[in-house]
């Protein structure tokens, strides 16, 4: 392989990367690409308001980024910044009928089996104002596998339904 080559690996999630980034811009989320770690970060958000949430503002915050392998520590630390992210992005005051709801995704070839573990176990709650689903892609040129945690959570549990399709739409 020449220098100038990529690996079939890296182009595998990149690919992904780019119909993540056009499936948020279809959805009509806002679609930017904040730095994380000196990667590039497919970030997408949008808000949605419906009747059945009593008038309460659901705030959805997608972020993706590539790694060479995704275990559970990077994971962790990809979840704390997006949710840390999220939280500046934020509009309105928290708690206070708006709810906050985060899918951070690393994107690889390689998802070691205790990451796609951990983000099937349970969401995770920061501040009770931000609720977040990690979420690990195996995206190889051939398959793609998709874990994250599809049950439901004591606080913000009504927007659960919003959430589960908008990651199936996101995340296939």
């Amino acid at each position: 392989m020449n220098p100038h080559e990529t690996e079939p690996a890296a182009d595998a999630a990149a690919a992904y990367l780019t119909a993540l980034h056009a499936r948020l811009t279809a959805d009509r989320c806002t679609v930017t690409t904040p730095p994380w770690k000196d990667r590039r970060v497919v970030a997408g958000a949008r808000a949605d308001r419906k009747a059945r949430w009593f008038g309460t503002k659901a705030e959805l915050f997608v972020f993706a980024a590539a790694v060479p392998e995704v275990d559970a520590a990077t994971l962790g630390e990809f979840t704390v910044w997006a949710m840390s992210y999220a939280k500046g992005l934020r509009g309105g005051i928290p708690g206070a009928r708006n709810a906050a709801l985060v899918l951070p995704a690393l994107v690889s070839t390689r998802v070691r089996p205790e990451a796609a573990q951990w983000a099937a176990q349970d969401a995770r709650i920061l501040d009770t104002t931000l609720i977040s689903r990690p979420i690990t892609v195996e995206a190889a040129p051939d398959v793609v596998r998709t874990t994250l945690y599809r049950g439901r959570v004591a606080w913000g549990g009504m927007f659960t339904g919003h959430v589960l399709e908008k990651a199936a739409l996101y995340f296939p």
